[in-house]
């Protein structure tokens, strides 16, 4: 495979899962934004790393609460998160759109009542960077739709269930295809 050097950084072509994150504002409304800048870390307990880079009104939210919510974006949810994700949150009037918002299980979070699988986290450490932020946080709960925890029901039905949106650098968003390719350890042995 011929390799050539891009003339610019990028991040193409390395998918990444869209999650609507869910804050209070001061007066108490929701507030959700669209990030995709999420990963994962062990550090005695499964955690989660999430950046939000430039003046967000959801990065100041985190600071001020140190707890959000993690929304999976799924097909259905795909046209909000859009129009949250391309719509400034300091704006007056951005979260005048119906969302169906209940509380979160264990903090005091908002969470999308239509997202198959929500994180809701505590900010245990952030870094600062150059105009950015990384949050290093504790899952306190995860909530999931009843049908991503039947184990009778196959991985890529459960898969097509959560119907996850992904997006790979390159400004467009992508479904994924649940065809299983193998299990780990498979090819161990090559």
């Amino acid at each position: 495979m011929e390799k050539v050097s891009l003339d610019h950084l990028s991040n193409g072509f390395c998918p990444q899962a869209l999650f609507l994150y869910g804050t209070y504002k001061e007066d108490g409304t929701q507030n959700f934004g669209l990030f995709c800048w999420v990963s994962y870390f062990f550090d005695g307990e499964l955690g989660v790393m999430a950046c939000i880079g430039g003046e967000k009104l959801t990065k100041d939210r985190i600071k001020a609460g140190h707890v959000f919510s993690a929304n999976l974006v799924t097909e259905s949810l795909l046209p909000l998160a859009d129009y949250l994700g391309n719509n400034d949150g300091y704006e007056p009037g951005k979260m005048d759109v119906p969302i169906e918002v209940e509380s979160g299980a264990v903090l005091d979070v908002p969470v999308l009542k239509d997202s198959p699988w929500v994180f809701e986290l505590e900010v245990k450490q952030s870094v600062s960077l150059d105009g950015s932020e990384i949050f290093l946080c504790k899952i306190r709960n995860v909530l999931a739709a009843k049908a991503l925890t039947d184990e009778s029901i196959s991985a890529e039905e459960r898969m097509r269930y959560a119907a996850p949106v992904v997006t790979a650098g390159i400004q467009r968003y992508f479904t994924l295809n649940p065809d299983v390719k193998g299990a780990w350890g498979d090819w161990k042995e090559n």
